[in-house]
């Protein structure tokens, strides 16, 4: 029992030092950047032209998502953040770069493009409930225009880097030809690539550090039906085989997180999560917090054991967020060391 509690104990120093060297990291993020609407309200009746729902919007927000939030999370957390990605020249696409430019995270790598909106979500959201999305996007592939601006703007702003997430909404930005030169700049340069993937998507993803699918991806990339433990150990395995990367980290919501690593065993980490209100960015969140753990020194189980506590405060909110390093640091410290 002694020897359990001097090794949480150790652990817990570990993760407050890796969280006190974030601010000498910096992260560049590669994906689909969106801007997130959040309409707030009260429903009080249905409307009499069809059975629906009338929200009082009372409030509306606007906050940076997809991979927007991944930069987001960083910046709050306490990293350093450099963004490639795409907007549109429309209202939306200047309120991104505003918004990251309020975040101080630098818009070198920004393409804006003519032929094609800016990727926004809205949320309507009615007593902490959401009532419905709307998505205005645009996910054809680029044109070798788009493509070889996206692909320019990765190798200026990998540079003195000292990771990289791709963060694949699938909405245009991760290719082949991206993510192959992800791979080539990354082993040029030495610095580990993290993906939140997409399922359709899976073949590009091979040789990467990190891939960090949730259950029902992770099933899905793995060609699996079946959800229970041993199924899940058997598709983190798969995908270790199938995509000949180091490791694969499974969200699975209430149940936690697990990490699989070749010739390492699996660790499973249940969720910190007191109350669970909304999943929104919740994926964002756990590849800001490995991607920075990792380039601040932690090894992988530490900086999986540090994401689920960061994931376990955004899923207590409505709404995308972002999990600040004070409250990070204070929820470790409740946490007493993460239990495993």
């Amino acid at each position: 029992m002694a020897t359990k509690a001097c090794s949480r104990t150790h652990r817990f120093h570990r993760l407050l030092q890796g969280l006190d060297r974030f601010s000498q990291c910096t992260v560049l993020v590669l994906g689909d950047l969106m801007l997130d609407v959040f309409l707030w309200g009260h429903v009080r009746r249905i409307s009499p032209e069809a059975p629906v729902p009338v929200v009082e919007v009372r409030a509306e927000t606007h906050v940076l998502g997809g991979a927007a939030n991944v930069v987001h999370n960083i910046v709050t957390m306490g990293g350093n953040a450099r963004v490639v990605g795409v907007v549109g020249n429309d209202a939306y696409g200047r309120e991104v770069r505003d918004l990251l430019q309020k975040a101080q995270v630098p818009c070198h790598g920004l393409v804006i493009v003519q032929d094609r909106p800016t990727t926004v979500k809205t949320r309507v959201i009615a007593q902490h409930q959401q009532v419905v999305r709307v998505d205005r996007e645009d996910t054809r592939p680029y044109d070798s225009e788009g493509l070889r601006a996206i692909l320019h703007a990765v190798e200026a702003e990998v540079r003195d880097v000292d990771a990289v997430v791709v963060s694949d909404y699938a909405k245009g930005v991760v290719s082949l030809e991206v993510m192959d030169a992800v791979r080539a700049l990354a082993q040029l340069y030495g610095i580990p690539v993290f993906v939140d993937p997409k399922v359709p998507h899976a073949p590009f993803y091979h040789h990467v550090t990190l891939v960090t699918p949730n259950t029902a991806e992770a099933l899905a990339m793995a060609g699996m039906i079946e959800c229970d433990d041993a199924s899940l150990e058997t598709a983190g395995r798969l995908l270790l085989e199938k995509l000949q990367c180091q490791h694969v980290l499974i969200t699975r919501g209430p149940e936690g997180m697990s990490l699989f690593g070749a010739g390492t065993p699996s660790v499973h980490i249940p969720t910190v999560a007191k109350k669970v209100f909304d999943v929104t960015g919740a994926g964002d969140t756990v590849i800001a917090a490995m991607a920075l753990a990792t380039a601040a020194g932690l090894d992988m189980r530490d900086a999986a054991l540090l994401a689920n506590t960061a994931a376990g405060i955004v899923v207590g909110e409505v709404g995308t967020a972002a999990v600040e390093q004070t409250r990070l640091r204070a929820a470790l410290q409740n946490s007493g060391g993460c239990e495993e």
